[in-house]
């Protein structure tokens, strides 16, 4: 992840602090950052707005609602995604597997930097030049609040550009070996020739563009297998998951002789969709709560509450560690943050041995996310909710559903590791404090604003006062009030940091997001997941036994991929599978995150554990040994949530 300074590129590539920046590209940062937090901005307020006019309406009989709220609310969504994804690319934040940063020393690393950045130069000129042909014949010029639907659409091909020129420029190349950037443009804008034609002659065009446009088609077809396995080499390289979705579909787009202005298609509807605007909203929540003081203030507030109990720094810990992590989405971002101040009350105030306090909190760090209003659940809900309905599924989820699912196999979850930690806790003797009401009390009011937060707006949703969008920007209103106004832990001058914070999150998801709706809509009209459900139908009769496998597979993907990577690519895959074998939509949703979570904690190559060794200073191998016993229990739980669906479907059914 990047770490939300503005960065440009030094000539090896790597990042450099804004003031070594040309001046031009200096007032472009700060375009590029006003844009991106203006429409954040708009997110945030205006459903509050429209909260506020829907009481005048009803108290008053006035209307002061936007003219076209709800559209515009969806296109400031699709700015904030595209310049949330050209600071993501500047700041090298897009999320990528990287297989190779791991084993190879930092000479390989540099040499693929070449090859990698040049492919997505390459593979983004492509999306930037499809483009326009989507502008002018696909969108109708509707006015949006006040503007056409066209102007706010150019965010694309300008988006893109940007995009692309950053990755050949961050090649590094100096002296004549510029000139293989400058190549790699070019070859995309004569790879873009069947887009440009469509914008230039639309469906009228000459003889020699058609004979040419049927070339490229041909071409496509006859190296279509090579460059698939090309492109997922370079996945394992470093280069970033987008490109290769995208290089992907758009190569077998061409192979079945589809114009690829299909893609922007995709990309306008699935950043324009109502449903995923929680996902910045929420993410903004978990940053303004992790770059204040209230993670310290919670700690206080639940040793005074817990620490008379044995076991109870672990109890605080586990509660406080869920608590981020439903709000942030993205564990390593709990275990960065409080990582240090919890590592500090466990060890030097709670006594605990470093390699159980180091252990306990790498693995608790992903706890949160069964709980809502968690990022990855959102993301399951939409996912789940597009495939079943583009594979015919007569029944339907709800984001409620979604919620409850993952209700019981928490409180599993945090109750397996909280009884672990008591019966370590009584085993190596660790002391307990006395309960003081008074102190207890005292820090308690210092906190309340973030510990009712959560039932606020669970309260709000389930009632049915507010819709999951409503929440979200409620949501951050009411943390900016505590945080900026009330507890005054971020200062104003310091809000933009904070927002550019969230920013490689938000960038990183929105970005694959976008490409991942247009790869699976393309995966599902060939129908080879149907083919691949026929065919474990034939060769694996038991579900159990799929489930097994599903469970192994998914362990190895969470090794290998963030949790929101895995959830917008591999689930639409597994969707189709899971319908054939009868197994309830919530809770395959809900296998899903839980295995995604245990290979956070999975050697060779969970994130969480590079993370942990990284912030506690501590050797990989030291920070899996640390974490075993930890992995186990959680291997446990993922075993009971798979093979008893009741534990994450009888609450679904009720609501």
């Amino acid at each position: 992840m990047a770490n939300g300074q503005e960065e440009g590129q030094t000539e090896q590539g790597e990042a450099i602090p804004e003031e070594k920046v040309s001046p031009a590209g200096k007032v472009l940062y700060r375009i590029e950052n006003a844009f991106c937090i203006f429409s954040l901005v708009v997110l945030a307020l205006l459903p509050i707005w429209e909260l506020i006019s829907l009481f005048a309406r009803h108290l008053f009989k006035i209307n002061i609602s936007i003219p076209g709220s709800s559209a515009l609310l969806t296109h400031m969504l699709l700015w904030a995604g595209m310049f949330a994804g050209m600071i993501t690319t500047r700041n090298q934040g897009h999320l990528s597997i990287a297989l190779v940063q791991y084993f190879a020393g930092a000479k390989i690393q540099k040499y693929l930097r070449v090859p990698t950045n040049l492919l997505s130069a390459f593979v983004v000129t492509i999306l930037a030049l499809s483009a326009p042909a989507f502008i002018k014949i696909g969108l109708s010029g509707r006015i949006i609040s006040f503007l056409p639907d066209r102007i706010f659409a150019l965010v694309f091909p300008i988006g893109y550009g940007i995009i692309a020129i950053r990755f050949a420029r961050r090649t590094g190349l100096t002296g004549w070996k510029k000139i293989f950037p400058v190549l790699v443009i070019l070859l995309g804008v004569l790879a873009s020739f069947p887009s440009l034609a469509k914008f230039f002659w639309e469906y009228d065009l000459p003889q020699w563009a058609d004979n040419l446009m049927e070339t490229f088609y041909d071409i496509a077809w006859y190296i279509k297998t090579p460059a698939i396995i090309f492109l997922f080499a370079a996945a394992l390289a470093g280069t970033p998951l987008f490109v290769v979705m995208a290089g992907i579909v758009l190569l077998l787009l061409e192979a079945a002789g589809n114009q690829v202005d299909i893609v922007s298609t995709d990309i306008y509807s699935a950043l324009t969709n109502d449903n995923i605007i929680a996902i910045p909203l929420f993410t903004l929540v978990g940053f303004f709560l992790s770059e204040s003081r209230a993670g310290e203030r919670l700690v206080t507030a639940f040793r005074a509450l817990f620490s008379w109990i044995p076991g109870g720094m672990v109890i605080a810990a586990v509660i406080i560690c869920a608590f981020f992590t439903s709000f942030t989405g993205a564990s390593g971002v709990t275990i960065l943050a409080l990582g240090g101040i919890l590592f500090s009350i466990l060890s030097e105030h709670g006594k605990y041995p470093p390699k159980f306090s180091i252990g306990l909190l790498t693995s608790v760090g992903s706890v949160g996310l069964m709980f809502p209003p968690s990022l990855p659940l959102i993301l399951v809900w939409a996912n789940l909710s597009v495939s079943m309905r583009y594979l015919g599924a007569a029944d339907s989820i709800s984001i409620i559903n979604m919620f409850m699912g993952g209700l019981i196999p928490g409180i599993i979850l945090v109750a397996a590791v909280i009884i672990f930690g008591i019966i370590a806790s009584v085993k190596i003797k660790i002391p307990v404090e006395p309960f003081h009401a008074k102190k207890a009390l005292f820090s308690l009011k210092d906190s309340i604003p973030e510990i009712i937060l959560p039932f606020i707006l669970i309260v709000c949703y389930f009632t049915g006062i507010l819709n999951l969008v409503a929440i979200g920007a409620v949501a951050v209103v009411y943390i900016f009030i505590t945080e900026v106004i009330v507890h005054k832990d971020i200062k104003f001058t310091d809000i933009p940091r904070v927002f550019l914070r969230a920013v490689p999150i938000i960038g990183g998801v929105l970005a694959i997001l976008a490409l991942a709706q247009s790869l699976s809509f393309y995966i599902i009209d060939t129908n080879a997941p149907a083919h691949l459900a026929e065919w474990m139908l034939a060769n694996i009769q038991s579900k159990y036994v799929f489930l097994l496998l599903l469970n192994l597979a998914l362990l190895v993907v969470g090794c290998l991929m963030d949790i929101f990577s895995a959830i917008l690519i591999i689930l639409p895959l597994v969707v189709p599978l899971g319908l054939a074998y009868g197994i309830d939509p919530v809770h395959l949703g809900i296998i899903f995150i839980v295995n995604l979570e245990v290979g956070f904690l999975t050697p060779p190559v969970g994130l969480n554990l590079f993370l942990a060794s990284y912030r506690f200073r501590k050797s990989f191998v030291d920070i899996c040994r640390y974490v075993f016993p930890f992995l186990l229990i959680q291997i446990a739980v993922v075993l009971l949530v798979t093979y008893i669906p009741a534990l994450s479907t009888w609450l679904a059914r009720i609501f």
